[in-house]
């Protein structure tokens, strides 16, 4: 970051903290949304936020962006009251949904944009870092949604913030391109930044997140580093190449859920490949080998964070449920 950034304002707390969410509540009307919220964003951390939808999520990025204002609790951004000129100075964000002038080219808005700052990076550093090269002088209406998306992430980082907010970031982006940009946010948080994500798409939280934080009905409900979180699960998958009918194995009693990745084909391979979840893997094991006879690609696993997200979500609904029945 800039040096003249690091001298108007101390860039982070003597532990290095950039963002400081405090038993932060809010309410719409009579609907609690936010119910005594903590949370840390550390420099050169990346936070991933995740929580189905309504939990609370977008209202909490928004009181980090300045937007709303906690109805309790405290919430700083470097020591000071979020939405502060010298605040908005210092972040970057890139939001799901983001109206561009269609007719500028890819460059023109991304200088457009920093113009903005004070200290802005350059052009050839933003497109650089966005992989859009060979997109400059494309017009933005042209684009994919991808490569838009590229455009919005350059936008983010044009001010060379000390934390950046991303939302849904690699929306639209094939395999090859979002794992190019999950390289560009990892070596952004290298550089010191702290680093908000938001996203449905569990596996990027896995491979981006330093720390994840779970939110349901406006409560933090777990905690850890991606692997603290799927620890948390009993779960095993055992993933396998079967010729037991997925029917069947929908009926089996130690098997919680079956995930087809290849059925069997009617050419003559009546082998599916799937991935079984159960919390009796080694009984589950000794079933199928009696069963089937065909068995192979056998692999056991621990959790995905996927399971571990619905379990954690889902416990939260039940023990919803007994309180009110209470």
């Amino acid at each position: 970051m800039s040096q003249q950034q690091l001298h108007e304002v101390p860039t982070q707390s003597a532990d290095g903290i950039l963002a400081e969410v405090t038993g932060v509540e809010h309410a719409f009307g009579k609907l609690q949304v936010l119910n005594g919220i903590d949370m840390n964003v550390k420099a050169g951390q990346i936070v991933a936020v995740l929580g189905p939808n309504g939990a609370g999520k977008t209202t909490l990025i928004n009181m980090l962006l300045g937007i709303y204002t906690p109805d309790a609790g405290r919430i700083q951004l470097f020591g000071q009251t979020p939405g502060d000129l010298t605040v908005r100075q210092r972040i970057g964000v890139m939001l799901q949904q983001a109206e561009m002038a269609e007719t500028l080219k890819a460059k023109e808005l991304v200088r457009q944009f920093s113009t903005y700052y004070q200290n802005p990076l350059s052009l050839q550093q933003l497109l650089q870092m966005a992989g859009l090269e060979e997109k400059a002088e494309s017009r933005y209406g042209k684009l994919s949604g991808g490569e838009k998306r590229r455009v919005q992430f350059a936008i983010a980082l044009a001010g060379e913030p000390d934390m950046v907010f991303l939302d849904e970031p690699t929306t639209g982006l094939d395999v090859q391109a979002r794992r190019s940009l999950w390289s560009n946010i990892k070596a952004y948080a290298k550089r010191g930044a702290g680093i908000v994500l938001t996203t449905h798409y569990l596996e990027e939280a896995d491979a981006l997140a330093d720390q994840i934080i779970v939110i349901d009905h406006g409560k933090v409900v777990a905690t850890g580093t991606p692997s603290q979180i799927k620890q948390r699960v009993s779960l095993k998958q055992v993933h396998c190449r079967t010729s037991v009918p997925v029917e069947q194995l929908h009926l089996h009693s130690l098997i919680e859920r079956v995930e087809v990745e290849k059925l069997a084909s009617q050419s003559g391979d009546n082998l599916t490949q799937c991935i079984l979840l159960t919390q009796h893997a080694e009984a589950l094991l000794r079933d199928l080998l009696q069963q089937d006879q065909n068995l192979t690609d056998l692999q056991v696993k621990g959790a995905g964070l996927e399971e571990a997200f619905l379990a954690l979500t889902q416990n939260n609904a039940t023990t919803d449920k007994q309180e009110q029945a209470a």
